[in-house]
């Protein structure tokens, strides 16, 4: 009985998911949304599961939420 090597080919590289985080992860208890990305803590567990469409909702509807967060609490 001969053994035979199978050389596997090139991996596809992984596509990148688009984000928002800046790295830092404090989550503001009045809103309950990240001080540097403006997320829910649902919206940071499951990015990875979102499809692209859903993060893009998402990241477009960032900005307005800054509002919802005390100005103090941004150093503003």
């Amino acid at each position: 009985m001969s053994v035979t090597s199978v050389t596997p080919g090139p991996r596809p590289v992984p596509k990148a998911i688009a984000t928002p985080c800046v790295k830092v992860c404090i989550v503001d208890g009045a809103s309950s949304l990240c001080l540097g990305c403006y997320r829910t803590l649902a919206e940071i567990g499951g990015w990875s599961g979102l499809t692209d469409e859903q993060r893009a909702e998402i990241m477009a509807d960032l900005p307005g939420r800054r509002d919802q967060i005390e100005s103090a609490k941004l150093g503003l």
